[in-house]
């Protein structure tokens, strides 16, 4: 006997906003399969707002109504029985974000969850993590996103410690990143991965998944730190055009795809990690999962 649930996660991030589809299929005596049905990605940059002027401004307010209003139809139409709406970095510090979130209530009958950056690492660990994990292994896992990036540390199939970091594509990208943060990282990851040999970085966000699908690698095959390297050095090279008509980036990725890389080369370079694995995971993916099994 087969049953199937219709799940939906929204995540509204600094960069952009995301609306996953899931099918849920339960089968007696297997395991739940949680498989993908939509995913739809909507280029709002509200980290542009919230970092630079402190709130989400009128026209970007009308955009998110109008995403929400599209997404809250698009659910509809999948026949979505439960959905969740968490927002992160940039809704946490622009000073209207609560505001905003009741106009989108109101207008767009989405509720919306600001979450904070504890919660957001710990939703994100309860995705597909577990099957990337190997007990004998250690573990950083990085995920970049627009105005943070989450730490975790996994050791014995376990989580350790985890920390989120004011640090995101966003925020380097508007030079709002000072040597300080820089620094609170850096003796993060080497106080709490000195103790462990040979440590592996599993990274997710929508930047290291594409310098992953530039790769032609196979998913279960890590990249190394040279590989990675010589991606950021090539970047670099070319002007933001030439990243959009050359490798087919978007608009909205072709220049939060450098800062991004310098994370994950500075927390492979601190944690002594010489590979980085990349699964096709994130908080969208945690929201639904974490609903099913009523974490949150």
């Amino acid at each position: 006997m087969i049953s199937i649930k219709k799940y939906a996660a929204i995540d509204i991030g600094s960069n952009a906003m995301r609306l996953l589809i899931t099918n849920i299929v339960e089968q007696v005596g297997k395991e739940t399969q949680f498989n993908k049905s939509a995913l739809i990605r909507v280029p709002i940059r509200l980290g542009q707002d919230a970092f630079t002027v402190g709130e989400i401004t009128e026209e970007n307010i009308d955009r998110m109504v109008d995403a929400m209003k599209a997404f809250k139809l698009l659910m509809k139409v999948y026949k979505v029985e439960q959905y969740m709406a968490c927002a992160t970095s940039a809704m946490r510090e622009a000073y209207n974000g609560k505001e905003v979130v009741e106009i989108i209530k109101k207008k767009a009958d989405v509720k919306i969850e600001i979450i904070d950056g504890r919660k957001e690492a710990a939703i994100i660990a309860s995705s597909d993590l577990h099957q990337f994990i190997k007990t004998e292994q250690t573990y950083l896992y990085v995920d970049v996103g627009g105005g943070s990036t989450e730490f975790s540390l996994f050791s014995n199939g376990k989580m350790v410690v985890s920390k989120s970091f004011k640090n995101g594509t966003v925020r380097l990208l508007n030079n709002m990143v000072n040597d300080i943060v820089w620094e609170e990282i850096e003796k993060w990851i080497k106080t709490n991965t000195e103790e462990y040999d040979n440590i592996t970085l599993i990274g997710s966000g929508g930047n290291i998944n594409k310098i992953f699908k530039l790769s032609g690698k196979l998913q279960e095959k890590p990249l190394s730190y040279m590989y990675l390297n010589t991606q950021y050095q090539y970047l670099n090279s070319l002007t933001y055009e030439q990243r959009i008509a050359e490798l087919a980036l978007n608009t909205d990725r072709a220049d939060v795809i450098i800062p991004a890389l310098s994370i994950y080369l500075k927390a492979m370079k601190w944690s002594g990690a010489t590979k980085i694995y990349v699964p096709k995971i994130g908080l969208s993916d945690g929201i639904v999962k974490a609903m099913y099994y009523g974490k949150i």
